[in-house]
């Protein structure tokens, strides 16, 4: 397995020195600002360089490559497996019902015998996280994993651009397969969030919509916890998500609020709360969102063994970015530390990220979490 990479940065490429061959190239996944994947030219150049190769595109709210974050600008690696089969397939959410069709549509596509792991990237704005992964996750019997993240929009959380071989466009979802028994995937997603208050169960909920926690108005209850934050609402909100308990999981998930409404007294979320569910407030910790990395890069190593990673996908949540401001690049670098000097990185600030809890768990949408999947053809 061999990676070329490259960041379009101020209008210009920066083409980093590799012995991968262009002509045997089969992937390349580029991850940048919306209003810089959406220029032809992008798409264009890269087409001309990798002609036989998919393109991927994801908007993010921020790229990542190497040990840096950046904004503003598109981060490229290509991608060529000597031993390992690729198939990528598109479908557009205006042609099924909702998200749990989409979803389950791409895992049919994919299917095989020998399919060893999927990597999605979703639409940001159109599509429930939720929905999605559960579309994934209904026709898996042999429990693949599939792990990648939603499309970001830095945060504007207006409108979010992805594309498989064509300029970028909306509502989008692209899924890759990888086949074959030559290479080793890894996966970990952690979030290094503090809770606290008391546990409160979800009384009134529609998918992602919340209304009543404990039988009380949850947006005047969340209000009731914000104190001086809640004159910034709803930015302050990316603050303070919810962690959540579904169907007495041992397992926390964790939700972020996308938007308020005042008139139906409802938060919507990135990812659905069902009814039921118990529910805490969180709050940050700088040091814990930065040591998170650190365990999420160490758990995508468990399946990998002693074989350093070929390439590493951190996807990680526009909510930590917010928070962590000019500390973003440490948690960039914490998991660098663990991945090694000879990982390739790439990576992008998303708006929900895709990832079982462990190797024989389902796939679940995490927010406010780093999630890293690591390649590795043995």
């Amino acid at each position: 397995m061999k990676t070329r990479q490259h960041h379009f940065l101020n209008n210009a490429w920066k083409d980093f020195p590799s012995a991968l061959n262009p002509d045997l190239c089969q992937l390349v996944l580029v991850f940048g600002a919306p209003e810089v994947i959406t220029k032809p030219e992008i798409y264009a150049h890269l087409k001309a360089t990798y002609p036989k190769a998919d393109v991927v595109f994801s908007s993010t709210a921020g790229e990542i490559i190497n040990d840096s974050v950046y904004d503003n600008s598109a981060v490229v690696t290509a991608i060529q497996f000597e031993k390992t089969k690729v198939k990528c397939v598109k479908t557009n959410i205006s042609k099924h019902s909702n998200s749990f069709e989409t979803g389950n549509f791409l895992m049919k596509q994919l299917a095989g015998e020998d399919l060893n792991c999927i990597f999605a990237i979703s639409d940001g704005a159109f599509i429930n996280g939720s929905e999605l992964v559960d579309g994934f996750n209904n026709d898996n019997p042999h429990n693949v994993p599939v792990t990648g993240g939603l499309a970001g929009d830095a945060a504007r959380f207006e409108k979010t651009f992805t594309s498989l071989n064509e300029v970028p466009s909306q509502g989008n979802v692209i899924a890759v397969g990888f086949y074959g028994k030559d290479l080793a995937i890894g996966h970990g997603s952690f979030g290094g969030w503090d809770e606290f208050g008391h546990e409160r169960v979800i009384t009134k909920s529609d998918k992602n919509v919340l209304y009543e926690i404990d039988d009380k108005n949850a947006l005047d209850l969340y209000k009731q916890y914000l104190g001086d934050y809640v004159d910034e609402l709803p930015g302050s909100a990316l603050l303070f998500p919810l962690s959540i308990r579904i169907n007495g999981s041992d397992k926390n998930l964790v939700r972020t609020i996308l938007s308020l409404s005042e008139d139906e007294k409802s938060m919507t979320f990135a990812g659905n709360l069902p009814e039921g569910s118990k529910v805490r407030l969180m709050k940050a910790n700088f040091d814990k969102l930065i040591e998170a990395s650190a365990t999420a890069a160490e758990s995508s190593f468990k399946s990998i063994k002693d074989h350093d990673p070929d390439l590493a996908i951190l996807i990680s949540c526009v909510g930590r970015k917010l928070i962590l401001q000019d500390r973003t690049d440490e948690e960039v670098e914490a998991a660098k530390e663990v991945l090694g000097k000879n990982t390739a990185i790439t990576g992008f600030y998303s708006y929900g990220e895709i990832s079982p809890f462990n190797q024989s768990s389902q796939c679940e949408l995490h927010n406010q979490t780093m999630t890293i999947t690591t390649f590795t053809e043995l």
